[in-house]
């Protein structure tokens, strides 16, 4: 398993090392998976997915429903019928590499009627109401939840709802079993050096066509999986509330906020061991070990 904070090379690396194991890769990135997503992700070239099989790669539509349960499962299934003696897991979506490697909890899927039906209140009544329901349903997580990210409110009473139950009674946080061995490998930089790379990459990004992209989904902006660091920051600018330049600025800023974030969670994790990525004998010698075992 591949990881760490966006822009620090990680697609690089695990390109040869793919291609050194002869593998393909398997992606653990939540935005990557969607396939009118290509530019304000980095989603792997045409050329790289020619190069090496990539999966869960432009799989999904902005339109699909999809979530870090629903991925578990799916990557589960894969290795499951690959049983080849190495694979490749490669991305920085914490939610996501985390529920390969330990597991999350059985949640269940959302009925369609009950979200449409929480939408609509949504859209009427409002969040505060939509909290009020939640103190009363589940006061637990009510204590716990952030109250003014509407989509977590909303979840966790889709799920009162459907269950009868309350959204914490699902929330055992056991970590899983599972039948191979995971070697996990992050990835990080020296701060500035990171916080340059990411620099560098939204303005390449914008080169490459960023806010045609933006555009093109313009409608589509309310789905959650535009609920994204580079396409809400030019959704704004679309609509008024600053110039390029400044959304750009955000972008960026925002960006160097969320890799930061990458880097609290993923330092929690004891079995982590750390490589700058351009350490790539190193990482093959660190490797070969396991290549031993089998």
């Amino acid at each position: 398993m591949i990881t760490g904070p966006t822009a620090v090379g990680k697609t690089a690396l695990t390109m040869e090392l793919a291609q050194h194991y002869g593998v393909p890769i398997i992606n653990a990135d939540s935005r990557q998976i969607y396939r009118e997503l290509k530019i304000g992700t980095a989603a792997p070239t045409a050329e790289q997915q020619q190069l090496v099989k990539h999966y869960f790669v432009g799989t999904k539509s902005i339109d699909d429903y999809y979530n870090a349960s629903m991925y578990e499962q799916e990557v589960l299934e894969l290795l499951d019928a690959k049983r080849s003696t190495f694979h490749v897991l490669s991305g920085g979506s914490m939610m996501y590499v985390d529920a390969v490697c330990n597991g999350i909890d059985d949640i269940p899927t959302v009925r369609d009627d009950i979200r449409e039906e929480m939408k609509r209140r949504y859209a009427e009544e409002g969040l505060e109401a939509l909290c009020e329901d939640l103190l009363r349903l589940d006061p637990e997580h009510y204590a716990i939840v952030d109250r003014q990210n509407h989509r977590r409110v909303i979840h966790a009473l889709e799920i009162c709802y459907q269950t009868g139950r309350t959204y914490t009674s699902f929330r055992t946080q056991q970590k899983k079993q599972r039948p191979f061995n995971i070697v996990k490998i992050g990835l990080n930089r020296d701060r500035e050096e990171l916080y340059n790379r990411i620099n560098q990459r939204v303005d390449q990004m914008m080169e490459d066509g960023l806010l045609e992209e933006v555009k093109s989904l313009v409608n589509k902006r309310n789905t959650n999986a535009l609920n994204t660091v580079g396409y809400k920051e030019l959704f704004d600018y679309l609509d008024g509330r600053w110039s390029l330049d400044e959304a750009v600025e955000r972008i960026k800023g925002n960006t160097r906020r969320y890799a930061r974030k990458q880097l609290t969670w993923y330092k929690r994790d004891a079995n982590m061991r750390w490589f700058h990525p351009d350490n790539i004998t190193e990482i093959k010698n660190y490797l070969s070990q396991y290549e031993k075992v089998h």
